[in-house]
């Protein structure tokens, strides 16, 4: 399946820089010109799509009928927004993402609107002071399914439970997924056989009441 990304611009291109690399099949969608540049000197030309995003035969010309995921990250809250709304209603995208730049807006990026997951700079900052307070190597990058669920990223510490073990030979709590291990440059796609190391970067998703645990698997 196929993850569009709405926004060539740093975020974008980062993000999507990171998925190819995982082994993702990507679209940028991106109609300035000076980042639509950027974008064909640093990703395969067939990644990169030059329209608008809010334009219902732009996402149609960059697979969106083939897309599970469609995160919509432009610096304008209102684009992001209407792409998200598209992409869920008219598209039946399975799950939306949106960036939102200006806080005061987070209001507006519900499910009603067609958002599954709002990511907001300013809570994440947030996020990481409460959760460095907390946990030392725990952080929570964002809250799903009204506060239930989480995705959270722990540098795996020397002596962890977790250090020198396969995934499939690791006790998770229920509900948890290992969906990234960053290892140096490279992202790796975890699977039962990948061994987590020290120094792993692991994202994680599972329940928050659960999160005290991953800790303690992982630092």
């Amino acid at each position: 399946m196929r993850t569009i990304i709405v926004g060539g611009g740093q975020v974008g291109s980062y993000v999507a820089r990171i998925l190819i690399d995982a082994g993702r099949d990507v679209r940028v969608v991106e109609y300035r010109e000076k980042p639509l540049q950027a974008l064909k000197t640093e990703l395969p030309p067939e990644v990169v799509i030059n329209g608008d995003g809010a334009d219902p035969k732009v996402l149609e010309q960059a697979g969106i009928n083939d897309a599970d995921v469609v995160a919509a990250v432009t610096g304008a809250d209102e684009i992001n927004l209407v792409c998200s709304t598209i992409a869920k209603f008219e598209f039946g995208v399975d799950k939306v993402i949106a960036r939102i730049n200006n806080p005061k807006n987070t209001w507006l990026f519900t499910e009603e609107m067609g958002v599954d997951v709002r990511v907001s700079q300013a809570y994440l900052i947030a996020n990481v002071i409460t959760d460095q307070i907390d946990f030392s190597n725990l952080t929570t990058l964002m809250r799903l399914n009204r506060g239930n669920n989480a995705i959270v990223q722990i540098t795996v510490g020397d002596g962890a439970k977790a250090d020198g073990i396969k995934l499939k030979d690791l006790t998770l709590p229920e509900g948890t997924i290992v969906i990234n291990v960053r290892r140096g440059e490279a992202n790796l796609v975890p699977g039962a056989e990948t061994v987590i190391t020290k120094g792993d970067s692991v994202l994680v998703y599972t329940k928050t009441t659960n999160e005290e645990e991953i800790n303690s698997i992982f630092r």
